[in-house]
């Protein structure tokens, strides 16, 4: 009988499971009384720097007024070759176009695949405004089930 354990990825096996871009789950945090604020989101990532890139919807209905003022998480997962994998990534959100090191940001973009659209939206995407944002991780893990020998 097997047994699983998850381990934690090599970094170059968690790259190949990030691969350029996909989607997972940005939560950023709140008062203190309340849960933090989870959307499902898509990302770019650029495994030269470990940086990833989003596309978010702005604006007050959004729940991610100033999003670089608090502490986010980024969670993605799905299997890859028989396995489970999750990658784990916080720290804090900069704006791209405010960003010092926009030129950077560039070229950390270049580096990943166009980031896929998650219609998550009760409107046209067209009809959404969109800003990009730069997460360098702070923290950055990949975990993956193993099967155990008995």
């Amino acid at each position: 009988m097997e047994s699983t354990d998850a381990v934690r990825m090599a970094d170059d096996e968690r790259d190949e499971f990030l691969g350029r871009s996909g989607t997972g789950v940005l939560s950023l945090s709140t008062a203190r009384d309340e849960p933090p604020h989870s959307v499902p989101v898509s990302y770019g990532y650029d495994p030269v720097e470990e940086v990833f890139y989003f596309r978010l919807a702005v604006g007050k209905e959004s729940g991610k007024a100033n999003p670089t003022d608090r502490g986010v998480t980024f969670v993605t997962y799905g299997e890859a070759n028989g396995r489970w994998k999750s990658v784990v990534a916080s720290g804090r959100l900069v704006s791209t176009t405010d960003d010092a090191d926009s030129t950077e940001s560039l070229a950390g973009l270049e580096r990943t695949e166009r980031i896929p659209i998650v219609d998550v939206f009760g409107e046209p995407t067209s009809e959404v405004t969109f800003e990009f944002y730069r997460l360098d991780p702070d923290r950055l893990t990949g975990r993956a089930e193993r099967a155990m020998e008995p």
